[in-house]
């Protein structure tokens, strides 16, 4: 059975920076792509970044360059998110999907599974 859990989400003021996990469990980890997505209250959920089986990865968000990094430690089946110099307009629930294509897509239905997902708040 695959299991996603996000974790490390929070409140956090203007300008300050959080990393995001995703721990996933009920397959080969290493084999797949995995992606964080987020969803502000009333809009769609959008693609953010993507970390392919060998770490090649695509950013789609232009307002995220050089402030996320996208990061997984396949021996501990671990996927990061590394946030810095965050924006209120960051503020989101943040979802980790994954694609047993081993493919990066900035399309949500390219995902077989996706954890509950962590809440970001930054506040200004």
């Amino acid at each position: 059975q695959v299991q996603v859990v996000e974790s490390g989400g929070g409140l956090v003021q203007a300008g300050g920076s959080l990393r995001l996990s995703c721990t996933a469990s009920g397959f080969t980890f290493e084999s797949y792509a995995m992606a964080w997505f987020r969803q502000a209250p009333g809009k769609e959920r959008e693609g953010v970044s993507c970390v392919t089986s060998s770490g090649v990865t695509g950013d789609y968000l232009d307002s995220m360059k050089g402030r996320f990094t996208i990061s997984r430690d396949n021996a501990k089946n671990t996927l990061y998110l590394q946030m810095n110099s965050l924006r209120p307009e960051d503020t989101a629930m943040y979802y980790c999907g994954l694609n047993d294509a081993d493919y990066c897509s900035s399309l949500q239905r390219r995902y077989n599974y996706w954890g509950q997902g962590t809440q970001v708040t930054v506040s200004s």
